[in-house]
C-alpha cells in the first residue's frame, strides 16, 4: 500500500501525521505573523520580500524581531535557537559587539562615499595574514566576486569556459548554471529568462572526478576551474584524498587558473579550507560571514596572476571593465571586516565553534543510529549536516538523489516547532562562537523526539 512506502526509511503514513500535526502547531502559536502577512506580503512579488524565502518548509514565513548571539525572537514571541545563522551570513552569531560598534562609529562619519578609508588598508593588511597573499579587491555578494574572478581568468588565459562540478552553487552567477545530463553539460532546468547558451562557456564534472577534470582540461577551451573545497550546496560531498592536489597539479599543466571559493567552507577553520588543508588556489574568493553579517566578499589574486592581469589591463581600451559596483568597498564594509576579522573571526572563536560542532554531529549520529535511520552526519569545521541518505556521497549526482525534500521538510518545521532552526537548504547547521551547549543538546533532543516518532 501507498501509505506504508518508506521515504528514505520512514514510512509515508507517519511522515504525513507528522506534517499536517506540525503545520499546524506552526500557525496556531503565530497569531500576530499571520496578521502582518496578511496586511503587507501581498505588496512582494510572490509573497515574499526574497524569493528564495519560498524554500522554507515552514507553512508561511517566520517574521523577526530581534537576534542576538545564536538566539532569534520571532513577532509571536517564540524564542529560538538560531543554527541557521542567516545561511552562513551570521556564522559569527548575530551582530557581534565590535562588528555592531564598528557600524555605530562609521555610520557617524558616513555610510558610502566612493572613495577609501584608512580602515581599507587595515582591512587588506587583516586580509592577507588570515587567508594569504593575495592582491585584494572588494565586492558585496560572493556572485560578485566570482563573476569578477571569472573575467580576470579570462582575460589572462584568453579562454573562454569555465569548469565546474556537477551540483555545485557558486552564487546567481550565469556561467555557473549549467548541471550534468546523460554525461552532458547542459543549462540547469529552473532557470529563470535564461537568453543565452551556456554550455559555450562552461563544462561541468563531477566532483572528485580527476579524469574528467582532465578530458575538460585536454581542450584547451578551459579558462579556470572554479570550485569549493567541499561541496555544501547540495548533500554535503567531502574531498576524495588528493582531489585538490590533483587538481592543482592538472589546472597548473594545462593552464588553466584554480579558483576556491570559500564562502560557505570558511566553516572549516581560521583562514578556511584553504589555509588548514594547505590548498595553493590562483585564485581565492570568500564572502557572507566575512565582514560579520554587513554584505561583503573578498577575491583575491596570486601576485604572479596580479601581475599577468595587469599587463592586460595596460593594453585594455580605457573604458567600462565590467567590475565592479557604486557601494562595493564602501567605508561601512570596510569598518564591519576590520572588527570582524581582526576581534571576532580569531583562532579561539574557531576553537569553540569545532568543539561545539564535533559534539553536535557525534549527538546527532548516535540519534540515527540509536533508531536505524538509513541516514549519516558530515561535518565541516563548524557546520554540520545529517543527510536522509547513506554516505558517504561522492559526487553532486549522488547528492542529488540523497536529496529527500518530503522528509527534510517534515523534519525542518518539526525542529522549529521545538525551538530550533536549522538552514531550508539541506539539513545545514552552524556553531557559532556563541552557540552554547544547552543549545546544542536541546537540538539533539528535539532531533531525538522527532525520529522517535518517525521510526
Amino acid at each position: 500500500m501507498l501509505d506504508s512506502a518508506l521515504i528514505a526509511g520512514v514510512r509515508r503514513d507517519r511522515l504525513d501525521a507528522m506534517k499536517t500535526r506540525e503545520a499546524k502547531r506552526f500557525a496556531k502559536g503565530r497569531p500576530r505573523t499571520q496578521a502582518a502577512l496578511a496586511a503587507g506580503s501581498d505588496r512582494f512579488l510572490g509573497g515574499v520580500p526574497m524569493h528564495w524565502m519560498k524554500d522554507w518548509s515552514m507553512p508561511f514565513p517566520m517574521l523577526v524581531a530581534k537576534a542576538k548571539g545564536a538566539h532569534l525572537t520571532d513577532i509571536d514571541g517564540f524564542e529560538i535557537d538560531d543554527f541557521c545563522l542567516g545561511d552562513t551570513g551570521s556564522m559569527f552569531g548575530h551582530s557581534p559587539e565590535p562588528v555592531a560598534r564598528a557600524i555605530r562609529q562609521q555610520a557617524r562619519n558616513g555610510l558610502t562615499y566612493m572613495l577609501p578609508t584608512e580602515a581599507a588598508l587595515q582591512a587588506a593588511a587583516l586580509m592577507t595574514e588570515i587567508f594569504g597573499d593575495f592582491q585584494w579587491q572588494i565586492a558585496t555578494t560572493a556572485t560578485d566576486a566570482n563573476r569578477c574572478a571569472l573575467k580576470v581568468a579570462r582575460a589572462v588565459t584568453g579562454r573562454r569556459k569555465v569548469l565546474v562540478f556537477n551540483g555545485c552553487y557558486h552564487g546567481t552567477l550565469d556561467d555557473t548554471m549549467v548541471e550534468l545530463q546523460d554525461g552532458k553539460t547542459q543549462a540547469r532546468r529552473g532557470l529563470v529568462g535564461q537568453a543565452f547558451d551556456l554550455t559555450q562557456s562552461a563544462t561541468a564534472v563531477e566532483f572528485n572526478d580527476l579524469k574528467g577534470v582532465e578530458a575538460a582540461l585536454k581542450t584547451g577551451e578551459i579558462a579556470a576551474i572554479l570550485t569549493e573545497p567541499v561541496m555544501t550546496n547540495s548533500c554535503m560531498v567531502l574531498p576524495d584524498p588528493g582531489f585538490h592536489d590533483g587538481l592543482r597539479a592538472l589546472a597548473s599543466q594545462y593552464g588553466a587558473l584554480l579558483i576556491i571559493d570559500e564562502t560557505h567552507t570558511i566553516s572549516s577553520g581560521y583562514g578556511g579550507y584553504t589555509r588548514v588543508h594547505g590548498l595553493n588556489p590562483d585564485i581565492f574568493v570568500v564572502g557572507k560571514c566575512v565582514a560579520g553579517g554587513m554584505p561583503t566578499a573578498l577575491w583575491g589574486l596570486r601576485p604572479a596572476v596580479a601581475e599577468r592581469f595587469a599587463a592586460y589591463d595596460a593594453t585594455r581600451a580605457a573604458g567600462h571593465s565590467g567590475m565592479g559596483t557604486t557601494l562595493s568597498a564602501n567605508p561601512m564594509q570596510f569598518a564591519c571586516l576590520t572588527a570582524n576579522l581582526s576581534e571576532v573571526m580569531t583562532p579561539k572563536a574557531y576553537a569553540h565553534m569545532e568543539k561545539g560542532a564535533e559534539r553536535l554531529a557525534r549527538g546527532l549520529q548516535k540519534v540515527i543510529e540509536k533508531h536505524g535511520a538509513p541516514w549519516h552526519v558530515v561535518r565541516v569545521g563548524a557546520r554540520v549536516e545529517f543527510i536522509c541518505a547513506p554516505g558517504p556521497l561522492k559526487n553532486g549526482t549522488e547528492a542529488a538523489a540523497a536529496h529527500q525534500h518530503a522528509v527534510e521538510a517534515v523534519l525542518h518545521t518539526a525542529l522549529l516547532n521545538r525551538g530550533c532552526l536549522i538552514a531550508p537548504f539541506h539539513n545545514m547547521m552552524l556553531v557559532s562562537p556563541a552557540t552554547r551547549k544547552k543549545q546544542i543538546d536541546r537540538l539533539i533532543a528535539a532531533f531525538d523526539e522527532i525520529l522517535t516518532e518517525l521510526f
